[in-house]
């Protein structure tokens, strides 16, 4: 997911010419600066595909919540000639990213103002453009065909319920399964429908009356029955 993302942008953007940039640590590290903001080469992204998780880390960062922050992040960035930024992440990290994009033009000319960049810089830097690519196992943004996450969400869910399959027929137990989703019921839906789910919750379409006892009359038919609803 997230690493495939990382590999695809460093190797299109060295494709087209441009220097490409890790910050390792999310915003803590764009704040921190120094050896968190490193040059990435063709090499850097070899073999990450299989890779869980993402290879520059990511942190929650309460300095880049503050102006204080981010006045040291767009410092560093103007440091290594960087206006251009991909963004992973949910809701926290886009929205700060959009924060920091309309902020730009006034952090720059406080920098100005401290003596810290010349003017020079704060013409050559006046744009910040931001991509934002959306980490999410939810599945729950529109116009795009699947979040970052999502695919190895189902793939995780339906490893688990292949698991729990074979004890519920040796048990001749219901078993019933918790998946993630916030307010979107596309784990839960896409999954139930994946492994055969005989009853699955979702918040879109909540049970109509009298859902309980159809539940018990479809669970006393069949005894391996695995429930799916959302959290």
């Amino acid at each position: 997911g997230m690493n495939a993302a990382v590999r695809a942008v460093v190797r299109m953007g060295i494709y087209v010419g441009a220097k490409v940039y890790f910050i390792y640590e999310g915003y803590q590290g764009m704040v921190d600066g120094g050896p968190n903001i490193v040059e990435a080469s063709w090499e850097s992204v070899s073999s990450i595909l299989q890779v869980g998780g993402t290879i520059i880390g990511s942190a929650r960062c309460q300095a880049f919540r503050t102006r204080e922050g981010r006045l040291k992040a767009a410092y560093n960035l103007i440091q290594l000639g960087i206006t251009n930024l991909c963004v992973i992440g949910g809701d926290g990290s886009l929205t700060g990213a959009n924060i920091f994009r309309k902020e730009w033009s006034g952090l720059l000319e406080e920098l100005a103002q401290s003596g810290k960049i010349d003017s020079d810089a704060m013409k050559k830097h006046a744009y910040l453009n931001i991509v934002g690519m959306v980490g999410s196992i939810d599945n729950d943004f529109c116009g795009t065909d699947m979040t970052i996450g999502t695919d190895s969400a189902l793939h995780r869910i339906i490893e688990v319920v292949d698991a729990i399959m074979t004890t519920a027929q040796s048990h001749q137990r219901t078993f019933v399964l918790e998946v993630m989703g916030r307010h979107c019921g596309y784990l839960a839906l896409v999954s139930a429908l994946a492994c055969g789910a005989d009853w699955v919750f979702i918040p879109e379409s909540p049970p109509e009356e009298g859902w309980e006892e159809n539940m018990c009359v479809k669970l006393s038919e069949v005894i391996h029955i695995v429930l799916l609803f959302i959290k």
